[in-house]
């Protein structure tokens, strides 16, 4: 016989059908039934499909491979009884209940399609989030809530899971993203470890309000370090973080964060609070606002506002207090600014700021550091590309700097200047430029010409120059003139010329037994601008660039426009690659760079050493992949005059497989220049350090990671990590790390991180896997995170 396909626009014509049924001489092998619900249902429409069906008495009864199906949920059985009366189904053997991605497979259910809720009993299930487990039964409360009983939790995907939550009520929730178990005790390999009155975790990466996961470590500065955050979803647009953290050695500290999101601006609000600190027996706190608003358009600008505004309560705040830091070192500057924003999207834009600090200067060292404030600073730039050829662009600026005073015996002056370290002023600045850049297949120039000019008004505190020169007779700081003339109002106007070109030769060649493309780069880069003294004027944020590959091609040695250097300058540089001719992949990388002055340099920041020889140090940079997995890195920077190491960098890294690394470093720097007045300062002083990082597998689970980094001079490590991490077979691993780092010139903090992170529940104690990626070059973390799940992940 053919198959037979019914469909019943009503059960009304239930009785019909039956007779159909009972003339057949064998069974139908499917039927498809649409229900309309009544008005006062859901109207979700119902389909059927099963091989044997029967109707009696509104009754209708699917039998084998029976299944309905509706929007919100499917059921399967091997028999199921639907009474049209009370608009339920009842199943028997082999049940399958299938709900916005969570798989729930019993013995029986009944459900009822009016009030979207059900039992099932003896059940297994599968949830969205990957959490797997069994109950003694469940119950579908409405389209959201599944309620289990006596149940069983895991989200391990292995056969013999390493942990499990056992409960006395299992509730998910999906309308409000969370599983949340009651009576609740945590298993490991079997083990209870330990009892919650009360357990909630998420389905699906969402805001949800709860409990976060509990950060655990230990410091020399501040002891045991505990703390329980407890997140509150306010609405979907703004949030508030609560975190109660308790420090043996200080005290108890309360931190929060409150974040927000309008249609016009988003920002966060921070702010922590301890009563009373047992050691420093007063009260400790810090705040921090971070806030960006959209204020509309003004003809073709859309203009905006931000604020960065951070405080703390003391100088040591962040070194008692900060997690997981890599090096605070002597200082810490924090910015404090609001500025507000124009930008038409093209050409120009435009920025008003006040920006302050506050320096949390360490106690220990013997500097007194400070840096100048705008207070306020107005900034116009424009910009226009390919305009008949040219490309233009122009920067100007209105900025009033003011230095912060100080009171102390460190600095013996400031008792005769009131307070004054450096002297105030306001800096008018403007900088346009017009280049001509032609480019072709295998060279390119680029000739350039630009007019800066500047005018200060500055605030030189005569009276205090002879206090000044009695305490320091051999540094002209902060004022060096050659001209004699301490002026209270200095311009300059300076016309810069550049010429940049290069070209690009190719050819094949072979490297290391491989066909390879060879190329050779030599570029040559012209600057000329005209002397004017400059002796007169005030170093405001001024300082000599670093000198490398990205700087050396530039019309100006100096960061800033304080210090504008002149004369006719040649540098010349020389690159050389190769490329594996198959992989484009580059296999060596030579680079030679020089500066060549054309006529005496006669510019200099107080405390430069004033080198007129001419030519500068010699930069060089080489960068081979001796291997796919092994690289080498070499850079220095040498003396012409002299053929002295002025600076060095040596590393080594090798990547053999994932989750393996290992790198050898050496860096060596002088500095250039005194940062205090100091008559005793030494030009050949600088930092030297090695370090080494590596992280390194043991077993097929357990690996080690660390780096150490070692200042010769000081014969200290200024930083060291050490830490053992274990990758469980499927759904966990543990972590242990010691850090120690330096926190001021004599001052370092020791601390220890403990993390056991079990998947799919969350993680106890203090994550350093940030630590770990910032510091170890290469890191992977030993469990990925999983990718989110979809709700039609186990669809059927």
């Amino acid at each position: 016989m053919d198959k037979i396909y019914i469909r019943l626009i009503s059960l009304a014509i239930g009785l019909p059908f039956c007779s159909l049924y009972a003339m057949a001489s064998e069974p139908l092998e499917s039927i498809n039934l649409l229900s309309e619900q009544s008005p006062k249902d859901n109207q979700l429409a119902s389909y059927t499909k099963s091989r044997d069906v029967f109707y009696a008495d509104n009754t209708l009864t699917l039998g084998q491979n029976a299944q309905v199906r509706r929007a919100d949920i499917i059921l399967k059985g091997d028999k199921i009884v639907y009474d049209q009366n009370k608009n339920t189904a009842t199943l028997v053997g082999n049940i399958r209940v299938l709900k916005d991605g969570t798989l729930i497979t019993g013995d029986t259910a009944d459900y009822h399609f009016d009030e979207e809720s059900g039992q099932i009993t003896n059940i297994k299930y599968h949830l969205l989030n990957n959490g797997v487990g069994y109950a003694k039964s469940a119950v579908l409360k409405d389209n959201n809530i599944i309620v289990f009983d006596d149940a069983v939790y895991s989200a391990c995907p292995c056969e013999d899971q390493v942990w499990q939550v056992r409960s006395k009520v299992l509730k998910v929730n999906d309308a409000k993203n969370s599983v949340q178990a009651r009576d609740a005790t945590l298993y490991i390999k079997g083990t209870p470890v330990f009892w919650f009155p009360y357990l909630s975790y998420v389905l699906r990466k969402e805001k949800t309000t709860g409990f976060l996961a509990p950060m655990i470590s230990i410091t020399s500065r501040s002891g045991l370090d505990l703390s329980v955050p407890y997140f509150i979803n306010l609405a979907p647009n703004y949030d508030l973080t609560l975190t109660p953290r308790i420090l043996t050695k200080h005290g108890a500290l309360l931190e929060t964060e409150a974040r927000y999101l309008t249609t016009t601006g988003n920002g966060q609000i921070g702010w922590s609070y301890m009563p009373r600190d047992t050691q420093l027996h007063q009260s400790r706190w810090s705040w921090n606002y971070r806030h960006h608003q959209r204020l509309g358009q003004i003809d073709d600008f859309k203009i905006s506002m931000d604020v960065d505004w951070n405080a703390v309560s003391d100088d040591d705040y962040y070194r008692d207090f900060r997690r997981g830091v890599i090096d605070l070192g002597d200082t810490i500057y924090l910015n404090r600014s609001i500025s507000l924003n124009a930008d038409d999207g093209n050409y120009w834009t435009a920025k008003l700021t006040l920006q302050k600090y506050q320096v949390l200067q360490d106690q220990t060292s013997d500097t007194v550091y400070g840096q100048y404030e705008r207070l306020p600073e107005f900034t116009l730039k424009g910009k226009r590309y390919d305009w008949y050829g040219f490309d233009v662009s122009t920067e100007n600026s209105i900025t009033r700097f003011e230095f912060p005073k100080y009171f102390g015996d460190k600095l013996p002056w400031t008792q005769y200047t009131g307070g004054h370290r450096a002297p105030d002023g306001t800096r008018y600045m403007s900088y346009t430029r017009v280049s001509y850049p032609i480019r072709k297949a295998g060279w390119y120039i680029i000739p350039e010409v630009g007019l800066h000019a500047t005018r200060y008004e500055t605030n030189w505190y005569q009276q205090y120059l002879n206090t000044w020169r009695q305490v320091y007779p051999n540094v002209n700081y902060p004022i060096s003139s050659q001209s004699g003339r301490n002026r209270a109002t200095v311009n300059r106007v300076l016309p810069i010329f550049s010429l940049d070109s290069g070209m690009i030769f190719r050819r094949k060649t072979s490297l290391f037994g491989q066909p390879s493309i060879q190329t050779l780069e030599p570029r040559v880069y012209l600057v000329s601008i005209p002397y004017r003294d400059q002796s007169d004027i005030p170093v405001y944020d001024t300082s000599l660039s670093e000198f490398s590959m990205g700087s050396v091609f530039k019309p100006n040695r100096y960061t800033g426009w304080d210090r504008i250097n002149t004369g006719n300058i040649v540098t010349v540089g020389l690159s050389s690659r190769w490329y594996d001719e198959d992989s484009g992949k580059q296999r060596l990388a030579l680079q030679l760079a020089q500066r060549y002055y054309l006529n005496e340099k006669r510019v200099w920041l107080p405390g430069e050493d004033p080198d007129n020889y001419g030519r500068s140090d010699m930069l060089v940079n080489a960068e081979v992949a001796l291997t796919n997995t092994l690289d080498l890195e070499l850079g220095g920077q040498v003396s012409s005059k002299q053929y002295q190491n002025i600076a060095t960098m040596a590393s080594i890294r090798w990547m053999p497989k994932r989750l393996t690394s290992f790198s050898l470093s050496y860096r060596y720097k002088r500095d250039p220049l005194s940062y205090m007045p100091n008559p005793n300062y030494s030009d050949s002083t600088g930092k030297e350090t090695v370090g080494m990082a590596f992280q390194w597998p043991f077993t097929k689970n357990l690996y080690a990671v660390g780096r150490l980094d070692y200042a010769i001079r000081e014969k200290r490590l200024s930083q060291s990590i050490l830490g053992i991490e274990y990758k469980g077979n499927c759904c966990w691993a543990g972590r242990i790390v010691l850090q120690r780092y330096a926190v001021g010139k004599n001052a370092q903090n020791s601390a220890i991180y403990l993390q056991l992170e079990l998947q799919g529940l969350g993680s106890l104690g203090t994550n350093p896997v940030e630590v770990l990626r910032k510091s170890i070059p290469g890191y992977e973390a030993v469990n990925p995170e999983n990718e989110l799940n979809s709700k039609y992940e186990r669809y059927e």
